[in-house]
């Protein structure tokens, strides 16, 4: 049982484990399934907010040990080789590895029917948004679009594998468009890439727009600037991240779902994960997790509808309650031996991460006092709370006739964009 008792958090703190090694320590046998280096492997973080107690806190350890469950068994049924269950705030994640590719139907069922059970838990005991990011009834062979955020790589096995995989709570995609540049394209960050000569051929950016899910390519260091362009822009969220000196291997992934445009409205912030490979020619670790120690502003906090700092958190510290937040990201470091999860280290719970994080609530204080007033609140375009369009309808009288016409046409434009990418959409 992944459970640490304390005065403190009464209802436990969750310690996540790897499933392969809980079933070891308790007798039960595990299949002799494994990858050796040289192999393909693949390694998949779904996640999902499907309730929580207490508002947008944290789910119920019930919920968690149900998820455990359905991993163990996919364990012993050989579809994965192991599997780690982990939260951060509300939000249940799964990494998983396992020899099925990215986008397997089988794994992303498992993700599925994973979080169906936990929120069937949540309704049960009339938790907080319960099922709130599983969007449709019937899992259709693709969680992408379903609801849940979903970070991938397939890769070939090093005889020594390091990983980390962040989560973030209470915010958007866009939270880790930073640090993944810093990561793989400032040498003020990572100064493997300037003294290292195995990164100077760089690292290939799969940049998407998240409106029409459209892709585009870049590289570095040739395209900095442009990869600053894109990144810096809340439409548009590092999707993958590739190594260029072994051609298209895959170094890092981010999930880059947005519920409000799958759902037509605002039902929670997109909370995203990403995968980043480490070590022998690709960022040191000490490089990646350099990359969080700034709490930039990012979109979420309050309603989805603030500019917070992006606080580094420990994994049994990730509960974000100050208006809802700030916006947290945790750090699981693991070694991947032979497909086996070994770990995780909390590596954003070092106390080296103290002052940003001491930083972080000043800034978050700050931001807080301007009120309704922006940058106290996201512009309008950008808000995912869906109430102030409302209000301005009610008002709009006040106005000139001109107003009403500018807004008709304004929504006549913003239907005419969705109805474009529901069209590109069905064409793919």
């Amino acid at each position: 049982m992944s459970m640490i008792e304390t005065s403190a958090k009464p209802m436990g703190v969750w310690k996540p484990v790897p499933l392969r090694e809980q079933l070891t320590e308790t007798g039960e046998k595990t299949p002799d399934f494994f990858v050796t280096p040289g192999e393909k492997l693949t390694l998949s973080c779904i996640k999902a907010d499907v309730g929580s107690h207490t508002g947008h806190v944290q789910p119920h350890p019930r919920m968690l040990l149900k998820a455990e469950e359905h991993l163990t068994e996919a364990i012993q049924n050989k579809l994965i080789i192991d599997g780690v269950v982990f939260r951060v705030g509300d939000d249940i994640n799964l990494a998983m590895t396992h020899t099925k590719g990215i986008e397997s139907e089988e794994i992303h069922k498992l993700a599925f029917d994973t979080f169906v059970a936990s929120g069937k838990i949540a309704q049960e005991l009339s938790l907080y948004g319960a099922m709130q990011d599983i969007l449709v009834s019937e899992f259709s062979g693709n969680v992408q679009g379903m609801g849940p955020g979903v970070a991938e790589i397939e890769f070939i096995l090093r005889k020594t594998e390091p990983v980390i995989v962040f989560a973030a709570d209470k915010t958007s995609p866009f939270a880790f468009n930073r640090p993944l540049y810093n990561m793989f394209c400032s040498p003020y960050n990572s100064i493997g890439l300037a003294v290292d000569p195995k990164f100077f051929t760089g690292f290939k950016f799969q940049v998407k727009h998240l409106k029409s899910g459209a892709d585009g390519f870049f590289t570095s260091p040739e395209e900095r600037t442009a990869i600053e362009a894109f990144l810096g822009s809340e439409e548009y969220a590092v999707a993958h991240v590739y190594s260029r000196r072994i051609e298209n291997e895959p170094v890092a992934a981010c999930s880059t779902t947005r519920l409000s445009f799958i759902a037509g409205k605002y039902v929670g912030k997109d909370d995203p994960v990403c995968i980043v490979r480490s070590q022998s020619g690709l960022p040191a670790i000490g490089e990646v997790v350099n990359a969080f120690h700034f709490p930039g502003l990012v979109p979420g906090g309050m309603r989805g509808s603030s500019l917070r700092p992006l606080m580094p958190c420990s994994i049994f510290n990730c509960d974000p309650t100050y208006n809802d937040g700030p916006p947290r990201v945790i750090g699981l470091g693991f070694q991947i031996n032979r497909g086996s999860f070994i770990g995780p280290t909390d590596l954003l719970g070092d106390i080296s991460f103290d002052e940003s994080r001491k930083l972080a609530l000043q800034i978050a204080e700050y931001m807080q006092r301007h009120g309704v007033f922006y940058p106290g609140v996201l512009p309008d375009k950008e808000l995912e709370y869906g109430g102030k369009p409302v209000i301005y309808k009610i008002y709009e009288d006040r106005f000139p006739e001109t107003y009403r016409k500018f807004k008709e046409f304004e929504k006549k434009h913003t239907e005419a964009e969705a109805k474009f990418i529901h069209e590109m959409e069905d064409s793919d």
